[in-house]
């Protein structure tokens, strides 16, 4: 009996990705800004970095903060407080960016600092509240409340984080990085 080795190795690469994706699922990475906890799906998740010098970048809204080189690609970089319209906080030795693939663009987010990796089934999600907060600028980028022990995590939506307009900033970075490659 023959067995094709390249249709099993394929299989089992296939398998190791879905069990990778359904060991990731009720994953999140928190972070804390401020008082508050919040989480990001582990999927969106691509690497956390240390804070590094960021390069400007004019004419931009005040959250979107810069550019980072990372290893030669050439990454925006968004500081999460500034975009929540929250008070800004002193960047320190526990400022990390978490790179993460929002959209089809790989985006720096700056937080204050991570908390941990922690697993939020499903059924311990519960929708966001519709009153509360006058200011109402986080909770569009909010699409659940995580309970985990005693405690709630914000978990935000990655993909609301970046608007038309920024994804339009980001595609200039993008557009640059490009360009410098050409040259």
């Amino acid at each position: 009996m023959e067995v094709n080795s390249e249709a099993t190795r394929q299989t089992d690469y296939d398998q190791s990705e879905d069990d990778r994706r359904d060991a990731q699922k009720d994953k999140y990475m928190t972070f804390r800004l401020g008082n508050e906890y919040y989480g990001l799906k582990i999927q969106y998740v691509n690497e956390i970095i240390p804070y590094q010098t960021i390069t400007a970048i004019p004419e931009t809204a005040e959250y979107i903060k810069g550019l980072i080189n990372l290893r030669g690609k050439i990454l925006p970089v968004i500081d999460i407080s500034l975009r929540f319209k929250q008070k800004p906080f002193e960047y320190n030795d526990r400022t990390c960016i978490i790179v993460t693939s929002v959209q089809s663009t790989v985006v720096g987010l700056i937080i204050e600092n991570i908390a941990e990796v922690v697993e939020i089934r499903e059924e311990n999600i519960l929708p966001p509240p519709s009153i509360g907060r006058s200011d109402k600028a986080q909770n569009k980028y909010v699409y659940g409340i995580g309970k985990v022990g005693d405690s709630v995590k914000l978990l935000l939506d990655p993909e609301k984080l970046i608007n038309d307009e920024d994804a339009s900033a980001m595609e200039q970075a993008n557009n640059v990085e490009a360009e410098e490659r050409e040259v």
